[in-house]
């Protein structure tokens, strides 16, 4: 039986459309990865495990060897040089940090170790490096060095404002651009800005400074995937503006008017409550703190996975709670039903996926903890007192057998008996 068709929600056309690779070509995704310089939240990892998943179709469908999946860290930023200022130590420091902890945290949740992980201070130099980009959009005429700064002129490029889809002055307002003397318009963008001696810095024909953030992840997809136009480009739905519109504007002037991407995805925001969660707003929990109070990750990957990824997901207790309740029932039975890739192929919908799992669950991520309800327990402890139960009730001693059980049940472990007799144990 031939393979479903794969069908994406593409954010550039507002429709579901079907992707086939390119003959004779790799498939490419790129996503945006985090900044760092703290702990990622339970926000930014729903991006993580999204697109995990869809890096983990992809290679069932089209195999491992054909998948190129590129995210990125970046490792230079206002927010990181603050964060250095506040330790007393170097940028490299904190980035080297939390570079690290994003990686065992996203590990946690099930996700794969992408194919690359560019970081941005490793592509500023170089054939396809930021400056050599910057210098293009200079040479084409959309963009302009101002007071030491370069910025990319909008109104330069009739096509801005295409992925939004909203009025100028509405994306302005939204996105609290920075106003500037030697800006010629509100929109116009930072593609390098100067830094001073005690800053991370690079020479380049502006002066000594740094990129914009924008320009980072053009010149990282451009040099670690190969191509002007990838297959996908996934991202938080925070990102549509500004940072992939000016992506997109970027990269299409650069490259002759080839678009950046086939297809833009885009999963939905995370909420406690009502609100949406971000640091900025204070209401953050994060994947560590959930995993250091005692949830397994596949328990937080399932919750992440819980509702179709374009639309909001509430995070609460109860959530990981029914994920919990869910993952023992699915270890517990053999589930049949439509094959699971059917429904991912219909735009990711794990919803759907999830009530039909079959054995093929390693698609979602789940079901892949052997050890699911016996991990950090001595089995070996058990099983001596599982002896003793069995003799007991061999014995038809139930009082003793009964002591026993509670027992084991006062230490969170659950004795089961099958009708035919047959004894088990698994963790509460």
């Amino acid at each position: 039986m031939s393979a479903p068709l794969l069908r994406l929600w593409n954010t550039a056309t507002r429709s579901k459309e079907v992707f086939e690779p390119r003959p004779g070509r790799p498939v490419t995704l790129y996503v945006c990865g985090p900044t760092v310089y703290g702990r990622a939240h339970i926000g930014n990892a729903r991006a993580a495990v999204v697109f995990d998943l869809l890096f983990r179709l992809l290679r069932h469908l089209y195999g491992p060897e054909r998948v190129r999946y590129a995210r990125n860290f970046t490792d230079i930023d206002d927010k990181i040089m603050a964060r250095a200022v506040e330790e007393n130590v170097a940028p490299a420091v904190i980035a080297a940090r939390y570079e690290a902890a994003y990686r065992e945290d996203m590990a946690a949740l099930g996700c794969l170790e992408p194919s690359f992980t560019p970081r941005a201070t490793e592509h500023i130099a170089g054939p396809f490096g930021m400056i050599a980009m910057i210098e293009a959009l200079i040479d084409r005429g959309v963009a302009y060095a101002a007071e030491g700064h370069v910025l990319f002129e909008v109104a330069r490029f009739p096509g801005y404002g295409q992925l939004s889809r909203r009025p100028m002055d509405e994306m302005v307002a939204g996105a609290r651009v920075e106003v500037a003397p030697y800006k010629r318009g509100p929109a116009d963008f930072v593609l390098w800005k100067p830094s001073t001696p005690d800053q991370p810095g690079w020479d380049s024909p502006w002066g000594r400074g740094r990129p914009g953030w924008h320009i980072e992840c053009s010149a990282m997809i451009r040099g670690v995937l190969g191509e002007e136009t990838i297959d996908i480009h996934g991202g938080g739905l925070d990102l549509v503006f500004p940072h992939h519109e000016n992506e997109c504007a970027q990269s299409m002037c650069a490259h002759g008017g080839e678009p950046l991407a086939r297809i833009w995805m885009h999963n939905g925001f995370l909420q406690m409550g009502e609100t949406k969660m971000s640091k900025s707003l204070g209401n953050i929990i994060t994947p560590r703190e959930l995993l250091d109070a005692g949830w397994q990750g596949e328990v937080i990957r399932l919750a992440l996975l819980s509702a179709h990824y374009r639309q909001p997901l509430t995070w609460t207790d109860r959530l990981l709670e029914q994920s919990k309740a869910q993952l023992d029932r699915l270890y517990r039975t053999a589930v049949s039903g439509l094959p699971l890739a059917e429904a991912l192929c219909d735009d990711l919908n794990t919803p759907e996926a999830i009530a039909v799992l079959p054995d093929g669950a390693g698609v979602l991520g789940l079901l892949c903890t052997p050890d699911w309800f016996t991990a950090g327990v001595d089995a070996a402890g058990v099983e001596a007192a599982l002896a003793r139960y069995r003799e007991a009730r061999a014995a038809r001693d139930w009082a003793r057998a009964d002591a026993i059980r509670d027992a084991l049940k006062a230490d969170d472990i659950l004795v089961e008996v099958a009708k035919d007799g047959s004894v088990t144990w698994r963790r509460a």
